[in-house]
């Protein structure tokens, strides 16, 4: 019954329901492990590491940047990061809504830091719906580990245990016996002294002592 209105995004079933959009949210379920929380001095992003071919070319979008740096320009002040993240999702959404276009079959997670509300969380599916969130799992198992840190999340908590938290999470939930620097990134959001802001990629050396630190490590094979 449903093939009469999943070949299209605009065509809604009986009961209201956009297949194409609910196909792309599985679709995630399928995806590398990410988890985001929002501490009291800043905010850690932690993703699996999907291995890729290496004759893959890569390539990076600085669309988001470009209209950042718009409002910056045309107001005199950075542009707050809820407005941009709706900016970004109302694109995902105007892919939901023409004939010939397909949902983006992906979920973010962005963190950020304006004036009006300090660091900020939030979470978007492909239907463009968001939300701000303490903290967040998207990717495999992501309702495990959803409920893990429902169970372990502490609102003062702060960037090393929320590494800690994170790193936790995905040695539980992850597909995968031990959690190397080739399997996870690392990123941070936080002040620095002089109050500008800083995104913070973790190198392998540094995430690898992380990952022994909290006992999350591949174990030796040293005798």
């Amino acid at each position: 019954m449903s093939r009469r209105y999943d070949s299209r995004t605009t065509i809604f079933s009986p009961e209201g329901r956009l297949y194409q959009v609910e196909y792309a949210m599985e679709a995630i379920g399928n995806a590398g492990s990410a988890i985001g929380i929002l501490a009291k001095d800043g905010v850690v992003l932690v993703g699996e590491k999907k291995v890729t071919s290496k004759l893959l070319q890569t390539s990076t979008s600085t669309e988001k940047i470009v209209q950042a740096q718009r409002y910056t320009y045309a107001y005199q002040e950075p542009m707050p990061v809820e407005q941009l993240v709706q900016s970004l999702c109302d694109t995902k959404q105007g892919y939901t809504q023409f004939g010939g276009l397909r949902p983006f079959g992906v979920s973010f997670l962005f963190a950020g830091w304006d004036k009006n509300y300090g660091f900020q969380l939030y979470m978007s599916d492909p239907s463009g719906n968001y939300g701000g969130w303490k903290a967040a799992a998207i990717g495999a198992n992501n309702q495990a580990a959803q409920s893990i840190l429902k169970q372990d999340y502490k609102d003062e908590i702060n960037r090393e245990e929320a590494i800690q938290l994170a790193l936790k999470v995905l040695s539980k939930t992850m597909d995968s016996t031990s959690l190397t620097s080739d399997k996870l990134e690392l990123a941070e959001v936080f002040l620095m002294p002089s109050g500008n802001v800083k995104y913070q990629v973790c190198s392998a050396d540094s995430l690898n002592k992380l990952l022994a630190k909290f006992g999350v490590a591949q174990p030796s094979t040293e005798a």
